[in-house]
């Protein structure tokens, strides 16, 4: 009995490390034909892309017609001028997916005449790998402010504590 307890809080442990460490694949808007000029700002796709959070190593998948258009990955520069002529990367295949393979912006417009003018355009932020096991942090970097100084509180729910009371819960089940 005791061996089917330590390989079931084995497997548990072992599941959540990967659910912590995995990449994930974000379907651009969270639906299919997403990839479209938005009817409003409402709609927009970086307002979708705000609200996720991007991990280094997570993809970006769009699904459309690849009669009717494209994605172009492109430079900050070109994003807001809408420039299709010196593209990073082209995506015509109609089920396009790219990796997030470092930390900052990825800039993305539609490759349809018109369509990055009239909103389809995405950019999403990487965020930087974070140090999850880190038992110690730097300092913050000092900043002037103007202004009363602000106690610290403490009120977040840290990783390092959900993951000791799931191993201490483990524990108890082999030895008990």
């Amino acid at each position: 009995m005791a061996s089917h307890r330590a390989l079931l809080s084995a497997m548990l442990l072992t599941y959540l490390f990967v659910s912590f460490t995995e990449a994930r694949e974000f379907l651009v808007g969270s639906k299919t034909n997403a990839w479209k000029i938005p009817s409003s700002e409402a709609e927009s796709l970086n307002k979708w892309a705000e609200a996720s959070r991007f991990q280094i190593g997570d993809s970006l998948v769009w699904n459309y017609d690849p009669s009717k258009d494209s994605v172009l990955q492109v430079s900050e520069k070109d994003f807001e001028s809408c420039s299709t002529s010196s593209p990073i990367a082209v995506y015509k295949d109609g089920s396009t997916k790219v990796k997030l393979d470092r930390s900052g912006a990825f800039y993305f417009i539609s490759g349809a005449e018109g369509h990055c003018e009239k909103g389809q355009k995405l950019v999403t932020v990487v965020l930087s790998v974070r140090r999850q096991f880190s038992y110690l942090s730097p300092a913050p970097s000092p900043v002037e402010f103007e202004g009363p100084a602000v106690a610290p509180t403490s009120g977040g729910v840290s990783l390092k504590g959900g993951l000791m009371v799931v191993f201490g819960f483990l524990v108890g089940l082999v030895f008990f």
